[in-house]
């Protein structure tokens, strides 16, 4: 039986805009409604994005599915709001970064089964609801992480993650803890190592008076995320800090090691275990 026949989303840019439009895309036959600033909801119902906007009251009291979209902070802060304007039965989720953080709040404000927490691995540079594609989701892992096992089973939750694989995406469940410890590695270390590459060499380029034309397809890689906004960063650091200085204190100690062992059988080792991660991700 078909459950959710409303889905409110709080927070129509990019990922909250993506997942109205991957629904769509996948043959959801309901109402969409968007939770966000009046231009935003303006430009949400301009590109058919949603069906209309609504107050955060609203929007929870009316939707069976409720989607979080915005930044951590404001995730945290819209919690208890939503919580008390929420009919039974209703399953609220949301696309934040971290989990741990939002699913302990989450806990203290909503009835057992009636929160999932989840964290989409994708997404874009650019920011915004024009920046919203059908396809986002399309062959990403989408994490959810239920504050216990058996939550899983409820109805709502298994009709959301149903419609998680129409849309495209690889479900994948963990713990909210084991999620951040493992994103800390597979995703904040690398947004960290990409904003210190590209600190490194500006600061350094200017000594020597370089061409910037002389950067290779490697520096344009390897720097891609640092063009990222420490706006949205500045609350993953927060809500996931012990787990990315673990990450980096793992990476800077390698560093110094590779420093230390430059051009012995050490180095070929670091690129041989290096080399056979990168095999193994791009083979998923």
């Amino acid at each position: 039986m078909e459950n959710i026949r409303t889905v409110t989303i709080v927070g129509a840019g990019l990922i909250g805009g993506s997942f109205a439009l991957a629904l769509r895309r996948a043959g959801f036959p309901g109402r969409i409604l968007g939770v966000g600033s009046e231009r935003t909801l303006a430009r949400a119902l301009e590109l058919g994005v949603i069906d209309a906007g609504v107050s955060l009251e609203e929007g929870a009291a009316r939707g069976d599915l409720l989607y979080l979209a915005h930044p951590i902070s404001r995730i945290l802060d819209q919690l208890p709001e939503v919580a008390r304007h929420i009919r039974p039965g209703t399953l609220t989720t949301d696309a934040g970064s971290t989990k741990r953080t939002i699913v302990e709040t989450a806990e203290r404000h909503f009835p057992p089964g009636a929160f999932l927490g989840g964290h989409p691995m994708a997404g874009k540079e650019s920011r915004g609801v024009e920046s919203a594609d059908a396809a986002l989701f399309e062959g990403r892992t989408y994490i959810v992480t239920p504050a216990r096992t058996e939550d899983m089973e409820q109805p709502l939750v298994r009709e959301f993650t149903v419609w998680l694989e129409k849309i495209g995406a690889r479900l994948l469940v963990m713990s909210p803890e084991q999620h951040d410890k493992v994103v800390s590695l597979t995703s904040h270390l690398a947004q960290m190592a990409s904003t210190a590459l590209g600190k490194v060499v500006l600061d350094n380029m200017y000594s020597t008076n370089a061409d910037y034309s002389t950067a290779g397809p490697g520096l344009l890689d390897m720097t891609r995320l640092a063009m990222s906004s420490y706006e949205v960063w500045k609350d993953i650091i927060a809500t996931n800090h012990d787990s990315i200085v673990n990450a980096l204190d793992a990476y800077i100690d390698l560093l110094q090691k590779l420093r230390d062992t430059l051009g012995s059988r050490e180095t070929a080792t670091v690129f041989e275990d290096g080399a056979r991660l990168a095999r193994l991700i791009r083979s998923r």
